[in-house]
């Protein structure tokens, strides 16, 4: 690709492309095949095979990836989870100790602290707010520090820069989610960090069609992390990939778009009578405004509020939506809408979900790209109708 075609947009849909084109089609096709024939002079290493990460499909992806995160090499993966796992127990062997940001996924919170422990690793949770207290926890087992950029499902952006700095200071691999912000409105590896993880699924997809994961980072970081997931087997089938590679090429203009929507949302919602907290960054009210605008480009497309008269009353306005649809999942071009302590945060303990904020009447809307005046309309008449 050219030196001159640097930008996102245009990253988004030539980079990784192969040139010329095969047979001359405009769209790489999908190789639906799960071997390919062997090159001896490469021994092993000269085996394409869909478990070992190597087809033409995944290969596009992973340039692709590489250059809109600005890192030297990526890999897919057949989940978000599995991009995560499998960072974490590359990073990660048994007898050292990992610190972890205090308000993550759910589905992470449950990895760390379920199964990080049977495989010999312990883990410490620290407030990303607060650089002041993290050298208290590290010890001397102390490998790894991970977060994310923006919080789900509290839209709480931490102190990311200092997050680098602290890891970079004591010889730790920084790990960093960047599902929510996305590379167009935020770039890890430009901060510091070590390796950018996203779910695929979401964002980078966008059409609620693909589970997907996506790891980025130094070369010879990635080539551990790949030969790690070809043991576990968390390949993505080269279709998956298609669509994958698919999604991404909107990527900028729906991600812009649901920045401008998003912002306007949260605004309404903020001055509704039967809302009694908004919880998005690009709102002045935010309590890490002031750090999100200086560090992205835009805020994203999601928000949490919280409706008046309890977890009975958040359920009653979902019921009566007519455009957000009530599902799991996010990032997509249909608005989906959940309550996290029903769906992705129920694995929690209700005392766990107390303890970091996530009340039964919080509500969490992936906003999609339907007309914004619509969804506000809806929005009213659900919350009219309480």
């Amino acid at each position: 690709m050219s030196e001159i075609a640097k930008r996102l947009e245009t990253q988004a849909i030539h980079a990784g492309e192969p040139r010329p084109a095969i047979c001359g089609a405009v769209v790489t096709p999908v190789f639906q095949s799960s071997t390919f024939f062997c090159d001896a002079e490469k021994g092993y290493h000269g085996n394409r095979y869909i478990r070992l990460n190597n087809t033409p499909n995944h290969e596009v992806l992973h340039a692709k990836l590489a250059a809109l995160e600005g890192g030297e090499a990526a890999l897919v993966t057949s989940s978000g989870m599995s991009a995560i796992t499998t960072t974490m127990l590359t990073v990660l062997r048994a007898g050292d100790h990992l610190l972890a940001q205090n308000n993550l996924y759910g589905g992470t919170y449950d990895f760390v602290t379920h199964d990080l422990e049977s495989f010999g690793i312990s883990y410490t949770f620290i407030d990303a707010n607060r650089p002041e207290t993290w050298a208290a926890h590290l010890r001397e087992n102390t490998r790894a520090v991970y977060c994310e950029t923006i919080t789900n499902p509290l839209m709480e952006v931490g102190d990311l820069p200092a997050i680098a700095r602290f890891a970079q200071q004591h010889s730790l691999v920084s790990m960093i989610d960047n599902t929510f912000a996305s590379p167009v409105n935020f770039n890890p590896i430009r901060h510091g960090f070590n390796l950018v993880i996203h779910s695929g699924t979401k964002y980078l997809n966008g059409h609620n069609d693909i589970v997907a994961g996506a790891i980025v980072g130094k070369a010879d970081a990635i080539e551990r992390i790949r030969l790690k997931l070809n043991h576990l087997g968390g390949a993505l089938d080269p279709h998956a990939c298609f669509l994958f590679n698919r999604g991404i090429k909107t990527l900028v203009v729906r991600m812009r778009y649901q920045n401008e929507s998003v912002l306007k949302v949260a605004r309404f919602l903020e001055q509704h009578p039967r809302v009694s907290r908004v919880l998005y960054p690009g709102l002045e009210s935010h309590s890490n405004h002031r750090r999100a605008r200086e560090l992205f480009a835009g805020f994203g497309g999601m928000l949490s509020f919280e409706v008046k008269g309890g977890g009975e009353a958040a359920q009653r306005f979902i019921e009566r939506l007519t455009i957000p649809l009530a599902a799991w999942s996010l990032g997509g071009v249909e608005s989906l809408i959940t309550q996290p302590s029903l769906t992705t945060h129920a694995g929690l303990s209700p005392e766990r979900r107390r303890e970091i904020g996530i009340k039964d009447e919080l509500v969490r809307l992936s906003v999609g790209l339907e007309a914004t005046e619509d969804l506000i309309a809806d929005l009213e008449q659900a919350l009219h109708a309480q």
